[in-house]
């Protein structure tokens, strides 16, 4: 062979290496990291959420990935714990080194995630927080899919007060999401005119509150109010039916708005009212098939922590898609300037980073199902009230 002959099979060998080198490049995945709450207390609506992660990321790669490559997730239960998802997220930056980073369940394990992917300048979508102090830190780089916390109550309270009931017995557990819910019942409330006549907060794992209710009846208030998830919304009712308490609105957050609060009470649940961030019955582009899907693999209908999920997965694809890259400097850029509807609803945030386009449902538990009352232009049924006395059940 001659030396020319020698040379162009090499520069052909080269370039066919570098050409194959290039394709397993852009055949690489994107990895996608979070931390779930798979044990403790929040465990319910942790798996929610992982469901909505994971019918994304299959959903994403049946269509081919994004930019050309396909999307895998990594995940780690944080036990419900705030110290646990800092340090799991501490590994996915710097151990598993991820693309992409979505946030956990919970705003008091939220604070500790945000914390460490600020220290790293690492952008991340919040697909299960609401409190607003995450975002009154002067982070850049938490981005707030729900409706905060301190609005949540907000459509019940005015119909509360449209309705003539002026007083107010207010209970949330010692976290961050119940303390803001009960900061914003305290400012609405005033707002009102209406009167905070009880006020008290219990412990994390308190499911005991046979004292607070026997004070309640000597109060009488016209409504109670839980800053409170699954579990201790669920007892209390329980224990409200058992000591006889009546008020004319029971209102909770979190629980309410998930299928097993009225799988767990039976019919002690209708008439309770709570607060959700999304429901598949809501008209919002994909959201009955996405609810369609999820009741065929997972067996019953969608609550809004799976709607979370898929929605925060829904924001990093465009993020990605606009930015072009999985920079993280250019990804940030795109999640400022996204004003997007996904199947979870808007998506658009302030300088903060915190959530301004999406706006607060009530719910209310009607006949055994989970009923969108407020805002009026998407009930799907009118509110039932007052709150039928016990001894009428």
């Amino acid at each position: 062979m001659s030396r020319f002959k020698a040379l162009l099979s090499m520069f052909v060998v080269c370039v066919a290496a570098q050409t194959l080198s290039v394709a397993l490049a852009d055949s690489k995945e994107f990895v996608v990291g979070a931390s779930v709450a798979l044990s403790g207390k929040y465990a319910r609506t942790g798996q929610e959420q992982l469901h909505g992660f994971q019918m994304w990321v299959d959903d994403v790669n049946a269509r081919g990935g994004v930019l050309g490559r396909k999307m895998r997730l990594v995940h780690y239960d944080d036990e419900s714990k705030p110290e646990v998802g800092a340090k799991l997220y501490e590994k996915l930056i710097t151990q598993d080194k991820v693309d992409l980073l979505i946030g956990p369940y919970s705003s008091a394990v939220t604070m500790a995630a945000s914390t460490v992917a600020e220290k790293h300048n690492f952008p991340m979508v919040s697909s299960g927080a609401s409190s607003a102090k995450i975002w009154e830190r002067g982070y850049k780089n938490t981005f707030g899919l729900y409706t905060l916390a301190e609005v949540y109550m907000d459509p019940i309270l005015e119909f509360a007060k449209n309705n003539g009931l002026k007083t107010v017995a207010l209970i949330y557990e010692n976290t961050a999401f119940p303390r803001s819910v009960a900061a914003g019942v305290r400012t609405k409330a005033t707002a009102l005119g209406m009167k905070v006549v009880f006020d008290e907060e219990y412990g994390k794992a308190s499911t005991d509150f046979s004292s607070m209710i026997l004070k309640m009846k000597a109060i009488k208030p016209d409504m109670v109010i839980g800053g409170s998830y699954l579990p201790d919304s669920t007892a209390f009712m329980r224990q409200a039916r058992e000591n006889r308490l009546y008020a004319k609105i029971f209102a909770f957050a979190v629980g309410p708005g998930l299928p097993d609060f009225g799988k767990n009470l039976g019919a002690d649940a209708n008439g309770v009212m709570g607060n959700t961030q999304w429901e598949p019955e809501l008209k919002i582009p994909g959201a009955g098939e996405f609810s369609k899907k999820y009741k065929a693999k997972y067996g019953h209908e969608p609550g809004y922590h799976a709607g979370g999920g898929y929605g925060a997965g829904q924001v990093l694809e465009a993020a990605v898609t606009r930015a072009l890259s999985v920079d993280r400097d250019k990804v940030r850029k795109a999640l400022y300037e996204l004003d997007i509807v996904t199947t979870f609803g808007r998506f658009k945030v302030d300088g903060t980073g915190k959530q301004i386009g999406k706006p607060a449902y009530a719910v209310e538990w009607i006949n055994g199902e989970r009923e969108i009352i407020l805002p009026k232009d998407a009930a799907t049924h009118d509110p039932v009230f007052p709150f039928q006395d016990w001894s009428k059940r």
